[in-house]
This record gives C-alpha cells, sequence and structure tokens, in this order.
C-alpha cells in the first residue's frame, strides 16, 4: 500500500485512468442494449476479404501494445502522456456518442470450429465475450493509430527505430486483424482513420516535427 501510494504521489498526472470509470460502464451498456434493430455496417470489400484466425494474435497483442504504451509515457513523459490520453479518449468518446445514436453493427463473422487449433478457439472466445455491434468507428484501430503516433513523436524514442518500427508494423497488423477476423468492416476501419486524421490534428497539430512547424510558420509569414 505504502509503494501505491508514493506512486500516486510521483505521478498524480494517472489521474487521467479514471476515464475508464467513465469509458466501461458506458461502453458495457451500449453492449447489452444495443443487441437488434441496428444499422448493419458492410460494404462489398468485406466479402473479399477470407477470414483468417491467425490474425487473432495481433488482435489481442492490442491490449498490452495499448497498456504498455500509457504506462511508458506516464513515468517517462508527462506531455506525451497528456497528449496521447487526450487523443484515445476523445477518440472513445466519441465512439461512444456515435454508438448511442447511430445503432451499428456487423453481420460478417463466420461460423468456426473452435477446436481446429488455439487460434480458432481464441477467435470463437472472443466472439462468445464481444458483440458483433457497436463497431463503428473501430477503437482497435483508432487506438492503434494513436498510440503509434505517439511512439513515432516521443523524443525519448526518436533514436529507437527497431521501436518505431515494430510499433508501426505491430499498428498496421492490429487494424489488418479488425477486418480479417470479421470483427469489422472497412467501413468502420475507414471511419477510424479520418477520425483519427480530426483528433490528430486538433490534439498534435499537422506538423510532424518543430522544423516542419518552422517552416510552416515561415510560409505563412
Amino acid at each position: 500500500m505504502t509503494r501505491i501510494l508514493a506512486f500516486v504521489r510521483k505521478y498524480k498526472h494517472a489521474w487521467l485512468l479514471l476515464y475508464a470509470f467513465i469509458y466501461l460502464p458506458w461502453f458495457c451498456y451500449l453492449e447489452k442494449t444495443v443487441t437488434r434493430n441496428f444499422h448493419v455496417m458492410h460494404a462489398s470489400l468485406d466479402d473479399l476479404i477470407p477470414f483468417n484466425e491467425y490474425f487473432i494474435v495481433p488482435y489481442l497483442l492490442w491490449f498490452l501494445y495499448v497498456g504498455a504504451a500509457i504506462f511508458y509515457f506516464l513515468i517517462t513523459s508527462k506531455e506525451d502522456y497528456y497528449k496521447l490520453c487526450i487523443f484515445l479518449f476523445s477518440g472513445m468518446t466519441i465512439s461512444l456518442i456515435i454508438c448511442t445514436f447511430f445503432r451499428n453493427g456487423t453481420d460478417l463473422r463466420p461460423v468456426i470450429d473452435p477446436d481446429k487449433n488455439i487460434f480458432t478457439a481464441l477467435v470463437a472466445y472472443i466472439y462468445r465475450t464481444d458483440t458483433c455491434t457497436n463497431v463503428f468507428p473501430s477503437i482497435h484501430v483508432y487506438n492503434s493509430i494513436g498510440v503509434h503516433i505517439a511512439v513515432a513523436r516521443s523524443e525519448r524514442l526518436r533514436g529507437h527505430r527497431l521501436i518505431r518500427l515494430g510499433s508501426g508494423l505491430l499498428m498496421i497488423s492490429i487494424c489488418m486483424a479488425t477486418v480479417f477476423l470479421k470483427q469489422h468492416s472497412v467501413i468502420d476501419l475507414i471511419g477510424a482513420v479520418i477520425l483519427a486524421y480530426v483528433i490528430y490534428g486538433i490534439v498534435y497539430g499537422y506538423s510532424w516535427s518543430a522544423q516542419d512547424k518552422k517552416v510552416t510558420q515561415k510560409a505563412l509569414g
């Protein structure tokens, strides 16, 4: 308990994580109430994307990816931490608002054999615990983009090319996983990308570096 109190005193900015007490009850409420009469998110491109159970690996790594990034910036850079949390929590809130007033879901999930291998067993577990509703925009996609932006912009990680490259590859893999596991439509993916672009401009501005900003400011006079 003493160590916990010491940690809280040292990292007081961890208070932002209390957002979980807003997001989780709201999300669970939607999961229980949005069960029928929802708009089906389905594009013709979805039918061309095959189901692939192996994408369950990056899909599940999303939880570690997001959690590890938040913790890393919490203890290393208050500024990066605040920006990452604002980016993530803003988009997550907007997603909940959208799902509250625009009930949506998918009809993409195939019938799978959970006994085929460990990967199909994990997919079956996800299908049982996570409904096919409240999918637009995809939080998996949105948060993955947000984490990679934070990693790419971090001064502390600027010299760690492997970490930045790994982050980028994991982000792409997670985004692909959402459609290859039939958890989301490509519409949900595109919606998350558009939302990330909008929120990025609000939180970070559209210049990727201080040098870019100087060039932009000079161009504007």
